[in-house]
């Protein structure tokens, strides 16, 4: 008869307790904050535990290609360092009476931290231009910005802003969202564990939840990319990643 160890019934609890707070985590994430809580606990025992009890493992995404050329094309540059690389996109979503939200993201290719959540009815390039320069006074200038050629991307208002300023806009091919495979694989992880999963009855709701949603992808959710640690983690007092609330609901 298999040895049960003094602590299992409360692992067990601890476990299912991370599983319904964050229902889209699988094991290897809720063993990572279970680490972080102070438990010595391997992958193993914890998948062993996930099984037994009947939580749900979601099902693994097929890999992607490359995201770079081996020549070094600038428009599939890869990421060496913070701020060498950012790129924003937008997401499309809506409140519970049918009006439509978009959602500006923007992310560190580097360090995978997201830098800006805007939430509003309609943003325009003015729009973007002010989330990069919230962005910009808060972590720095980047090298590079990725986007794709959309209208806000594309006005004369936003370009002569980012060359003033000093980074280079790479724009990815029309019709290719893959060449802005980080932005993308961020956005699927905001549709997934939180667009899919709340009903905005307001914008104000929106930008509230979503700003929580933010802080925590930074500063608690493990990414594999960067070995089941968060991206900015709160055990690291870099102020440049704190979330301001106001600024968010703005």
């Amino acid at each position: 008869m298999p040895t049960v160890l003094a602590d299992e019934d409360e692992l067990t609890r601890a476990v299912i307790a991370l599983a319904s707070e964050y229902g889209r985590y699988g094991y290897r994430r809720v063993t990572a904050l279970l680490r972080a809580d102070g438990w010595q606990v391997g992958k193993d025992r914890v998948q062993r535990i996930w099984r037994r009890e009947g939580l749900k493992i979601p099902s693994r995404h097929k890999p992607r290609s490359r995201l770079w050329l081996n020549d070094g094309s600038c428009v599939r540059l890869r990421p060496l360092r913070r701020n060498q690389v950012w790129s924003f996109d937008f997401v499309q979503a809506q409140t519970h009476d049918g009006r439509s939200l978009r959602i500006l993201t923007l992310i560190d290719e580097h360090s995978r931290a997201c830098l800006a959540l805007k939430v509003a009815r309609r943003i325009n390039s003015l729009g973007v231009i002010e989330a990069l320069a919230d962005a910009m006074c808060l972590h720095g200038i980047p090298e590079h910005i990725r986007c794709d050629n959309g209208p806000e991307m594309i006005s004369k208002a936003l370009r002569k802003w980012v060359a003033e300023t000093g980074p280079e806009i790479q724009y990815i091919a029309p019709g290719s969202p893959w060449e802005n495979g980080y932005c993308e694989s961020f956005n699927g992880k905001l549709r997934d564990e939180c667009l899919r999963q709340e009903i905005f009855y307001s914008l104000k709701e929106a930008q509230v939840v979503i700003a929580l949603w933010q802080n925590t992808y930074n500063r608690v959710r493990p990414h594999s990319s960067l070995g089941y640690r968060p991206p900015a983690p709160v055990t690291v007092p870099d102020l440049a990643y704190q979330l301001p609330m106001a600024a968010t609901l703005q």
